[in-house]
Formats: C-alpha cells, structure tokens, sequence
C-alpha cells in the first residue's frame, strides 16, 4: 500500500560528509547495503518498503546523541528502531535518512527489587527482562504479543494482553533517558513512586513514536510473580454473549489478569496453525493471579457469569505447558490469518471504547466485514474495551484495499462517536494520522504541532509520524 507522502522528492542523497563522519564512530556497525537498509525499512503494516539511506548500530547514549548532533548539522531524517514489530508505519524512512537501530543497546542497568523497578536500555525486549528477574521473584507483565524492545513500547504506549490489571507502559514507566534532536542527553522522572516536581517530561515522550526524543533508557515498575496462576478456555454461540460476558465481569469488579476475545474466524485460522482442536466459535480465554483461593475464587465467579451468558464448556489449564501453548496460539494469531490468504497481505487496525459500548462496536464491525466480503478477524483485550481487526487483501487490487480501509474507517468513526479512541495500542503512526484529527479537532493537534516544532524544529526525529508538519 503507498502512501502520498512517499514521493521521492522528499529525499535527497546522504551527504559524504556526515556519511564519513558515521564511519568513523561506528566503523563495521555502519551499513548502506540495501539488504540492511530494506530489513529496516518495513515494519508489519501493510506500507510498501521505505528504505533509509544508512543504518547504524548503537550501542550507548552517547554515540545515540553524536548521530543525532552529526544528523541535525546536515538536516537528515533519524528514525529509530527497535524490533520493527509497529503496525502502523512507524519506523519507515518516509525522507530517507539514518536508522538508528538500538537492538544492541540491550543491557539490564540495574534492578532494585525492594523497590520493584528495573532500569534498562532501550533495547532489551520483554521476554530477556523477564527472563533476567525470574530469580528475584518478580516481572515485567506488559506483553504486547510480538518480544518488542521496551524502549519500543515505551516510544508507542504499548499495553497488550495483561493492560486490564496491570496497565499500559504510560502507567508502568517511571524514568527515561532520552536524546533530543540537537543531540542532548536529558533525564526525565525518577525511581519514586510519584512526583510533583514540574512538567510531566516522561508522559510527553512515552507515546510520542520517536517524534520528540530518541529513548536510550527505560525504567519501569514490577510485580511479584504471582503464587498461583490459572487459565481458562470457554466458547459461546455468539459474539454478543461473549463480549456482554466479558462487560459483566468487568463491571462486577473480578480483578481478572487476561481476558482475550477470539472470534469465529480467528480460532479457525489458529486451529490450523496451531493444530488446536477448539471450537470454531467465539471463544474467551482468561488467566486469574493471586493466591491459591483467590485465582479459585475469581475463576468460579466467571464461570458462573459466563454460564449465564450461554457458554459452552469451561476448559481448565492449570499446567504452565498448557497455559503456554493456550497464549502462544494466541500470540500467533495475526501469522495464523495471514495463511488464510496466501500472497495477501495483512491490514490490522485496532480501536478502543468504554467497555460498555463495546459490544456494539464489534457487533458493527462485524457486520460490516461481512457486507463488504472481506477475510478478516476481530481479536480483543476486551477487558479494557481494545479489539483489533485483520483484513487480509490483495496487494495489487486497489478496489480490495479501499474497501478495507473503508471498513477501518467506519470502525474508527464509530468508536469516536461512543466517546473512544481510534487507536487503544497500535498507535498513530502514519496510518491513523488523519483518524487523530477526526479524534481530537484541529485545535489540540495544532497544540501537538506546536510541541513538536519545539522539541524537534528541524523535523528529523522520526519525520511524518503522528501529525502534518
């Protein structure tokens, strides 16, 4: 899928100077190859490739900030990038540009457990936090389903499967270094649990996609792991009572940890992949943590509310083997679609509402894959009011793609009609910019505009992302 602001009169060629200048600081961590440069200009949204014109490989603050200095000198484009797991466009070099890739910034800093939080580099990802703190009994749980780099999610919001009880990256991160686009080094927040010491500089950069300042490190809260843990599977014999079942769960104040909603055509498609036996019905899948009575409290209430709501079966899985390949299915839910149509290609969008309205919403969006025959999927955080839809289309028939983005436009307005948001956690990027304005009136996005030509005057940080210049 093109975009209008791909024209290619908006690069230019990467001047020799700042090109010699990066050799020098990074030597064999440079590259200009085009398998390089094409790896780091896509990401999992349906945009055609837009390649940077280099791409270095930081391994400290400092060389982050020197890139950044040598780059504003020459008025080059820097984009960073963590996983290149973002849906919506976020790290492609849309003017060319450096890549500033920080996978090799993936140190764990230091990890105050008596205090429960952990300060990282920007690229660790979640599954090697986790994997680091297991023995101090405590982890990380925002687990946006791809092992994406925190100062990723921490750069877009990120929320994912366990937002419902433990919050989004916006609660969960209390401090960050961040490089600015003249190349300083600033510090925002600390490891207190709250502050009252002036503007709120982490809140502004947490969710800004690299358009502000260039996160270098992260710090973020933990949890004890908790003492029991279980899972559930239940199916019913249609979205609305599943969906309304979720509401009801919710509103009756049952601290679940996970609620995930699959439809029809999601568990097909993971039977598949997955070679699961489910039933090809609308399916929830819970988790509950806390103590041994607890989880079995919280568990027999949902059964309870969902036998009201007509389920079919309550599966248990107590096993952390089960509980496994329950979520793992899950998490590959979007690779399991893209095989329901081979040389498709994906168009994932999300929205999020008071979760009161929230089966009307999907029921809407439902009806409206239906009238236009698309192949599609509809996935939920339900418990926060969040679901994702998947269209799978054909890349060459542009009569296909408009109709999906007719469909993700409907959704979006549909939400923002119930008071929601056109984006719960994929973020803007370069796909929802103009759902932004529809959100939020002229008036705010020109207060964003103005914060961005304040941070970044000379629109290289990550340019054409979140707003228009």
């Amino acid at each position: 899928m093109n975009h209008p602001a791909t024209a290619s009169s908006l690069k230019r060629p990467l001047p020799a100077e700042l090109l010699a200048a990066l050799e020098s600081i990074f030597e064999d961590r440079l590259s200009t190859s085009q398998a390089m440069r094409e790896h780091h200009g896509r990401d999992e949204s349906s945009y055609d490739p837009m390649l940077p014109d280099a791409v270095v490989f930081a391994q400290t603050t400092e060389e982050v900030a020197q890139t950044v200095k040598l780059c504003a000198s020459h008025d080059v484009p820097v984009i960073p990038y963590g996983t290149g797991t973002s849906l919506e466009g976020h790290i492609l070099a849309l003017r060319g540009g450096v890549t500033i890739d920080l996978s090799q910034m993936n140190q764990v800093l230091a990890v105050h457990a008596e205090d429960q939080t952990v300060t990282v580099q920007a690229g660790v990802t979640r599954k090697q936090l986790n994997q680091e703190i297991r023995d101090t009994g405590l982890f990380f749980p925002i687990d946006p389903g791809a092992d994406a780099s925190l100062g990723g999610m921490a750069a877009t919001r990120a929320s994912g499967t366990n937002a419902v009880r433990y919050g989004t990256m916006r609660e969960n991160t209390l401090a960050l270094t961040v490089v600015t686009s003249d190349g300083r080094i600033i510090k925002t927040g600390t490891r207190a649990k709250k502050s009252s010491a002036g503007y709120d500089l982490t809140r502004i950069f947490v969710g800004s996609e690299g358009t502000l300042g260039i996160i270098t490190e992260v710090t973020v809260r933990i949890y004890p792991q908790p003492e029991a843990v279980s899972a559930a599977v239940c199916s019913f014999p249609s979205t609305a009572d599943a969906v309304n079942s979720v509401i009801r769960t919710i509103q009756m104040g049952v601290p679940v940890a996970r609620v995930e909603f699959l439809d029809e055509n999601s568990v097909r498609s993971i039977n598949a992949h997955d070679k699961l036996g489910l039933p090809e019905k609308p399916l929830l899948l819970f988790e509950f943590h806390g103590s041994e009575n607890g989880v079995a409290e919280q568990a027999q209430l949902v059964q309870e509310i969902a036998a009201e709501y007509n389920a079919i079966g309550f599966e248990w899985a107590t096993r952390p083997e089960d509980r496994t390949r329950l979520w793992t299915a899950r998490h590959n839910a979007y690779f399991a679609m893209l095989q329901m149509r081979p040389g498709g290609r994906a168009i994932s969008t999300d929205c999020c509402v008071p979760i009161s309205r929230l089966a009307e919403c999907i029921l809407d969006t439902k009806a409206d894959c239906e009238k236009n025959d698309m192949i599609y999927s509809i996935i939920g955080h339900v418990g926060d009011g969040n679901f994702h839809v998947l269209m799978m289309v054909d890349p060459n028939d542009p009569a296909d793609v408009a109709k999906a983005e007719g469909v993700n436009a409907r959704m979006v307005a549909r939400a923002i009609s119930m008071d929601g948001t056109c984006t719960g956690e994929h973020g803007v990027g370069m796909h929802k910019m103009d759902f932004l304005v529809q959100e939020h009136g002229e008036e705010a996005i020109e207060s964003m505009r103005i914060l961005k030509h304040a941070f970044d005057p000379k629109n290289i940080l990550n340019p054409g992302k979140i707003i228009q210049w």
